[in-house]
């Protein structure tokens, strides 16, 4: 029994063909040639990932600092369907959420899901992210048009940790928050 490999790899101008073709099957919504520029600048928020070899999944991100935050935002996040459940996806989820340690200066990762996507819901729930706002009419040529707001906090406001001290009797217990 052979034992399956799961790799993740850069996105260079001789692959990019690559990432153009995945999601024009994964998505039903297309990119047009400024998101492929940018996706060759963004370095370690852009990857292919390859099982045994193959290119079957990739994820692209951007920084976004309006509403004067710092947040990862996913683009593109996807696997093609027969390599799904396999752990793919989750590879490339936990390399954004390194990088993003790492760094340590985003307020929170966030993406839109088309609403009727229950599969990647129930796939970002379970690394901790809640549904924080629905955008109507947010897809154009594409039913239901609709998508929600996903995000995963990263850091504490200063106003939430003041109040759970407020509540501890004058010892200061912190918690490392736990990300799996």
């Amino acid at each position: 029994m052979t034992r399956s490999s799961i790799e993740l790899g850069d996105v260079t101008p001789h692959n990019i063909k690559q990432l153009k073709k995945l999601n024009t099957v994964v998505f039903p919504v297309s990119y047009n040639d400024k998101f492929y520029v940018d996706v060759l600048d963004a370095g370690e928020l852009a990857k292919l990932a390859y099982y045994n070899d193959i290119v079957v999944g990739a994820v692209c991100c951007r920084i976004d600092t309006t509403d004067n935050q710092r947040r990862l935002y996913i683009m593109t996040l996807g696997c093609l369907s027969p390599y799904r459940r396999l752990g793919i996806g989750t590879v490339m989820f936990e390399h954004i959420l390194n990088y993003a340690e790492k760094d340590g200066n985003f307020d929170s990762i966030f993406l839109h899901v088309q609403i009727n996507n229950d599969g990647a819901i129930e796939f970002y729930k379970k690394f901790g992210f809640e549904i924080v706002d629905t955008k109507e009419q947010y897809y154009k040529r594409i039913e239901p048009a609709d998508a929600h707001v996903l995000q995963k906090a990263l850091r504490r406001k200063k106003s939430d940790i003041h109040n759970n001290h407020a509540f501890s009797n004058g010892s200061v217990n912190e918690k490392k928050d736990r990300r799996t």
